[in-house]
């Protein structure tokens, strides 16, 4: 099972919106087959490792991450695959938290007569598909809000200025993290200050290139944008991928938007008037997006918090001091007592380049 997950990770940019799975067929103590879920639409891993095994399949033990599809998707489903190349056994990872599946491709296997062992290393299992688990289970994406400061706690100068407060390694570490997400989501604010691509970018950091493949998909890039003021010359309607612009109104700049290349979608402000980030998390997750990078000013970084919508934090902190007019990393002003806090639970601290990477959960 452990190498089953090692072989799922090899998804880890491509396998989206599908979880990353991985299958490993084994038969008197040798693996005889093994195989990953590499993109959605392509062959899940049960049928990559069964390939591998050919005939000798029949009387062997499957190992698969995470519980085997009994259902038409974009690929038949694979439990009927496992019963007629005659495996004798499955051990699974996880039960699938697919309302669609969920327990009903164990109950087929064990109704074929396929003995099942389930809930192996199954911490190390969901560590695979965070965002697919909270989707499938919520309704909701995995939000995980990544932002650079100071030692002194700034994020940018009073200008606005912020480029770059990190490394190039650091740097390097944001791109990975795009390239694993579904969309990364900034505020209009961010786009009128720093003109961002939003995009992973593998020719400018060769460490990079064994390790993203070539056809990895660009995330969505979506723009929290409430008067769809964003300037249709803005670098990333130029770029590959796509835009999303969500908005509370329409105008003839919205018009101007969509003729550059980008997608609009409008929804009703709420009694503030501001975009409802509970109802944009979950028009996200109706198109399929597992992760959701956050890479905004400290206004929306810090509403998400407040509203209980963030699932990770990352900070990279870089080892110089900006002063006390720079912005601070999350607006909260609602925060008046020491028992108002937000807590956190630190999960690693470690050194990247000469930052620091400091990974938290919201208590």
């Amino acid at each position: 099972m452990a190498h089953a997950i090692r072989l799922a990770r090899q998804g880890w940019y491509t396998a989206r919106p599908n979880p990353r799975v991985g299958c490993v067929i084994e038969k008197d103590g040798k693996i005889i087959g093994e195989g990953f879920h590499r993109k959605a639409g392509e062959p899940h891993a049960e049928i990559n490792a069964l390939r591998e095994a050919g005939e000798q399949a029949r009387g062997a033990t499957a190992y698969i991450t995470l519980e085997p599809c009994s259902h038409h998707g974009r690929t038949p489903p694979c439990v009927n695959a496992l019963v007629e190349a005659g495996i004798s056994r499955a051990v699974i990872g996880m039960t699938d938290p697919n309302p669609a599946v969920s327990g009903a491709g164990i109950r087929f296997l064990q109704q074929a007569g396929v003995p099942v062992t389930k809930n192996i290393l199954k911490a190390e299992a969901e560590q695979l598909n965070p965002g697919f688990i909270k989707r499938m289970t919520t309704g909701l994406p995995y939000i995980r809000i990544k932002m650079a400061m100071s030692l002194d706690g700034r994020t940018a100068m009073a200008s606005g200025e912020s480029q770059w407060i990190t490394g190039p390694e650091a740097r390097a570490e944001v791109h990975r993290m795009r390239a694993a997400s579904g969309a990364v989501l900034t505020g209009i604010g961010t786009v009128t200050a720093d003109n961002p691509s939003l995009t992973f970018r593998v020719s400018e950091y060769p460490s990079l290139r064994a390790e993203i493949p070539a056809d990895t998909a660009q995330p969505l890039r979506v723009i929290c944008d409430s008067g769809a003021r964003m300037s249709p010359q803005s670098k990333m309607l130029n770029l590959q991928g796509q835009t999303l612009i969500i908005s509370t109104v329409k105008n003839k700049n919205g018009t101007a938007l969509k003729q550059a290349g980008a997608q609009i979608l409008h929804i009703d402000a709420d009694e503030k008037g501001r975009l409802p980030l509970q109802t944009v998390m979950e028009e996200l997750a109706r198109r399929e997006i597992n992760d959701v990078l956050v890479e905004s000013g400290s206004i929306i970084a810090g509403a998400l918090l407040a509203a209980g919508l963030a699932d990770e934090i990352i900070i990279f902190m870089a080892p110089h001091i900006m002063g006390d007019n720079a912005h601070g990393l999350f607006h909260l002003p609602a925060l008046k007592k020491m028992s108002d806090r937000k807590k956190l639970h630190i999960l690693d601290i470690s050194a990247i380049g000469t930052d620091w990477k400091i990974t938290a959960f919201p208590r």
